[in-house]
């Protein structure tokens, strides 16, 4: 191997040159026989290498090239081109790949910020070049055979250069300092030279560079597999399309298809390895769409849990319990001494009641949990309960304190309500002296309780000591029995993640407004000293007409470290249930009988409400677009209205919890850990607790029929909606008469086809008028119309402070609407704008792209600015003077027409949205044929240039919107729907 003579940055830049240093080490052996010296190595490969099908230098493989590009070679044959290398310098560059380990298509797509300005800006030929020269040493890659962090972790004695170009270092040196290591996970080089010691042998005879330059370089890809992950034989039996795509020669092998496609449709690599399976682990997904991983492969390889060694057994409580006691020891020393310091001049908005009888270092652990968890002043009143230990003199050593003091354990009701008398606050906290405040609690609490007015205590997410849920509020049956709901469940589970009212909450940590129980008296001392005093006190302030929420942001861990001991405590239990359940007899004929498949309705304190369970393709997060944002408004608008929502996706979504957090109301029961293949599960669990299920896109009631149909008995008769979103056949219409293509049937068929599913609906939603009368004329005769929900912003810049023009949309496939609308308007609109409106003009992209769409046209154009997706969309509307909606076919009504129009940003679009929404051409949006690049160019130069225009369109589209899309219209629309949905039968 020859030493490098310069750096490897300069020998990268070099890579559309001749190397004769690399030429003359690569070739020793022929050049030494024909005498050629170092100084004609250049001449010798013009004369006689290329002819001979030599490479120029290191980072162009001439045998692949002309392997991979066959009519190159046939073109080399017929004396065309002299080399591969002069083809791919002369006419490949955009085109070809010129290496083995590089894809330029690939990379291209997999670097959106690599725009065409940003490579003309820098001068870039091409992605290779880009990649030699920056794309190396900021580790990116070309291939997913080659990652930069593993080969540089096999390589560190390579140093700092290296470290900055580890690919061209792998080119120039690694492949032959460790032809048997792998630089990727998709490859397996130790395996496959185990597993085919012919190829180690040639290797060795210097036949081939290393294993991986004979896996993607030999002439017979089907004899050998990457690696004991992936079976060639195996995908082609269970792939019939594969094969015959192989034979015909449109792909390598079976794993060049699997890599590009199969790895992300899921299908099987090896008869042992089920990937869909393992995709459907939620931390798996949000890794893949985090970007931690290019697919499920590439995460199942590096994470390998096969080779994992099996879990450790799970803690007992007891074990926690005891661990819990020795940190609080642990950590007393460290507590001691008024280093917790609740002393304020401020009045307090909290005033918390915390009884002790004894252990001292649990409840010191208890006040400084408080203390880090809420800065705000409170007032903290500890009720020492005739305890022996250091609770005795714990004002000592916690500062600004109030400590009532008895002589003998009165326990918890009586010592609660013999400090209420001196609450100062206009919210009590009663906490338990042994929980850990999970992050914000307090304030979480201290905000739900101030929302509303009639809310009149808010309770926690409790957590015991071993990670399990002790509950997620609780219910009372109507034998007066009582229950934590979710208890022994993981706390992320769905059903413990949403807000709602509750039958009552524990006294772990129970947040009541003062007033209240000055007005009760606080506890009631017939349940002294302790068990259902909170039962009791939730059910008489819910008597005051007020409401118990649960709120799963407050959270805590309760260790469960009561002093009574067992005996007294059941014999408690059974004495304060008989008194509860003759206390309340007449609100408990109320509630429903016990019954594990009505946990679903008694979790809500008004079990008779109407619970919902709205079905979609995914979550409708609304930067998702494409009908997501207004089943997003669907919901939010149900939940308004007072119905119990539950949300449950066909597919399981990708999304990180943070961000389904914030997706949704509160209140909204989101369903984030199954999907379509749990579905009958989930409805046979929720028998008898679901009164209307709502159905998302006519697609969805297709998929769903016959599981509608197997589960008949547990859903509500009578009371399933099918909102159509868009006709699928009417976009196909349009589809096919953009490309002068005769439809395959006639739309009258397809449309029967296609509204077939909808016989599960008793109601079906259009989103238009239009489409409305296409239902009626198929012969439904229960259609009700709601379209978009809009507020307008008309607080946004003038005219004159904004420039540029704006798409804005989501686009999920490649044969998406959007995608089609970007297409043609970038490359027939845009060139003739830049001509009139000058080359400076920009043409703004923006919102969700699946990652899988490839946006290289694009990112190509020097005018495109990619936005992507981003959090607040206000500062893109108020920069940008015109919105395009250039769509071609499509169905429904564009979300985005609305979304721009209520943003203050006038729209030129196609005649067909205009007809979708029913707008007037020149007065609520400016039309241009979509056929005609010249004439939609010049709709824009109009709206563009004419302020009186551009004043006019807008704010007839803003009133137009107010009119038409307002909330409260809106929300009368679906309260309408839902009470046609729940009449009675005629």
């Amino acid at each position: 191997m020859r030493a490098v003579s310069s750096t490897l940055a300069e020998t990268a830049a070099g890579w559309a040159a001749f190397d004769p240093a690399w030429y003359c080490t690569r070739h020793a052996t022929l050049l030494d026989t024909l005498g050629v010296e170092p100084g004609e190595a250049h001449a010798f490969y013009t004369t006689h290498g290329a002819a001979l099908g030599h490479s120029p230098n290191a980072f162009f493989d001439e045998t692949w090239y002309r392997q991979a590009y066959p009519g190159v070679a046939r073109a080399i044959a017929q004396g065309i081109w002299p080399s591969g290398f002069a083809h791919y310098l002369q006419a490949g560059l955009r085109t070809h790949s010129p290496h083995w380990l590089f894809d330029e298509h690939a990379y291209r797509a997999t670097c959106p910020d690599l725009t065409q300005a940003v490579m003309e800006d820098g001068g870039y030929r091409n992605g290779y070049d880009h990649y030699l020269r920056a794309g190396d040493g900021e580790m990116r890659t070309g291939s997913c055979f080659f990652d930069p962090v593993t080969c540089l972790a096999l390589v560190p004695e390579n140093g700092r250069d290296a470290a900055a170009h580890p690919f061209v270092d792998y080119l120039l040196r690694g492949m032959a300092a460790m032809p048997d290591r792998a630089v990727s996970v998709y490859f397996d080089a130790g395996w496959y030279v185990r597993t085919y010691p012919a190829v180690q042998a040639a290797i060795d005879r210097g036949e081939w560079l290393c294993a991986l330059h004979h896996y993607l370089c030999n002439t017979t890809p089907l004899a050998f597999d990457p690696g004991p992950f992936f079976s060639e034989s195996f995908y082609a039996s269970v792939n019939p399309d594969v094969l015959e795509a192989v034979e015909s020669g449109r792909l390598r092998n079976g794993y060049a298809h699997y890599l590009s496609d199969g790895v992300f449709e899921q299908r099987k690599p090896c008869s042992m390895l089920d990937l869909a399976a393992y995709m459907r682990d939620p931390a798996v997904q949000a890794d893949l769409a985090a970007g931690r991983a290019r697919d499920g492969l590439g995460h199942y390889l590096v994470a390998r849990p096969d080779l994992r060694p099996p879990p450790p057994p799970p803690v007992t409580e007891e074990q926690t319990r005891a661990l819990f006691r020795h940190m609080c020891a642990v950590r007393l020393p460290l507590l001691l001494g008024g280093r917790i310091d609740f002393a304020s001049d401020a009045p307090p908005e909290l005033s918390v009641i915390i009884i002790a009888h004894n252990q001292f270092a649990m409840t010191l652990s208890t006040l400084a949990s408080l203390r880090a968890n809420y800065h705000g002043a409170m007032q903290v009143i500890v009720v020492d309960s005739g305890s022996r230990d250091g609770v005795g003199s714990i004002e000592r050593h916690v500062k600004g304190i109030e400590v009532l003091r008895f002589a003998g354990n009165i326990g918890f009701v009586r010592g609660c309500n013999a400090a209420l008398a001196r609450v100062r606050a206009p919210a009590t906290l009663y906490l338990n002296n042994d929980v850990d405040l999970q992050f914000g609690a307090i304030a979480s609490a201290l905000a739900r309780l101030g929302a509303a007015d009639t809310t009149g205590a808010v309770g926690a997410r409790v957590l015991r000591t071993h990670g399990m849920l002790q509950e997620a509020g609780s219910i009372i049956w109507r034998d007066g029995s009582v229950q934590g709901y979710m208890r022994d469940a993981h706390p992320a589970v769905p059903e413990a993640g949403f807000v709602r009212a509750v039958d009552f909450c524990s006294g772990v940590f129970l947040m009541v407004r003062t007033d209240i129980l000055r007005t009760l008296d606080g506890f009631d001392e017939a349940y002294a000293p302790a068990y259902f005093e909170e039962t009791d006190l939730c059910m008489r302030i819910r008597a005051l007409g007020y409401t118990i929420l649960y709120d799963p942001a407050v959270c805590l861990v309760h260790y469960e470290c009561g002093t009574s001991d067992s005996t007294s405590a059941a014999r408690l239990i059974a004495r304060n249930s008989t008194l509860f359940t003759r206390s309340h007899a007449r609100p408990l004929r109320r509630k429903l009988m016990r019954h594990p498949a009505l946990q679903a309705r008694a979790r809500h304190a008004d079990g008779g409400g109407r619970h919902i369970l709205f079905i979609e393709d995914r979550l409708p997060l609304r930067h998702l677009g494409s009908g997501f944002t207004r089943s997003n408004d669907i919901i939010a608008t149900l939940a308004a209205l007072g119905y119990h929502v539950t949300v449950y996706p066909v597919f399981r979504p990708v999304e990180d919890a943070a961000t389904l957090a914030t997706a949704f109301p509160p209140g909204v029961e989101v369903i984030h850990d199954r999907e379509l293949p749990d579905l009958a599960a989930f409805l046979e669990d929720r028998a008898g607790s679901l009164d209307a299920i709502w159905i998302a896109r006519t697609h969805n009631a297709a998929r769903l029929a016959s599981i509608l149909n197997d589960a008949a008995a547990a859903i509500p008769a009578g009371r399933v909606i099918v909102d159509t979103e868009a006709i699928a056949a009417c976009r196909d219409e349009e589809y096919a008469r953009l490309h002068d293509r005769p439809p395959g049937q006639p739309l009258a068929r397809r449309l029967e086809a296609e509204l077939a599913p909808l016989f599960v609906a008793d109601r079906v939603v259009a989103v238009n008028d239009a489409e409305a009368r296409l239902l009626h004329g198929a012969g439904f005769d229960n259609v009700s119309v709601l379209g978009h929900m809009q507020v307008p912003r008309p607080t946004g810049p003038g005219w004159a402070a904004r420039r540029d023009i704006l798409f804005l949309g989501a686009v999920h496939d490649m044969a998406a609407p959007n995608l089609d609308s970007l297409a043609w308007f970038s490359g027939a609109v845009l060139p003739l704008l830049v001509d009139r409106l000058g080359p400076g003009i920009r043409f703004g992209v923006c919102g969700h792209v699946n990652p899988r769409v490839d946006l290289g046209p694009l990112r190509r154009h020097p005018n495109v600015n990619l936005l992507g997706q981003v959090a607040d969309t206000a500062p893109v509307y108020d920069h940008h003077r015109v919105f395009v909606a250039p769509t071609r076919f499509a169905a429904g009504i564009a979300y985005k027409l609305h979304e721009a129009a209520a943003n203050g940003l006038p729209v030129v679009g196609s005649p067909l949205l205009c007809r979708q929404a029913g707008w007037q051409d020149g007065q609520d949006m400016l039309c241009a044929d979509v056929t005609d690049p010249a004439a939609f160019a010049a709709q824009v130069v109009r709206l563009y240039q004419d302020q009186a225009l551009w004043d006019t369109v807008r704010d007839n589209a803003l009133q137009r919107v107010a009119r038409e899309h307002a909330p409260q219209d809106y929300r009368t629309r679906v309260a309408e729907i839902m009470a046609e949905v729940f009449a009675p039968p005629g």
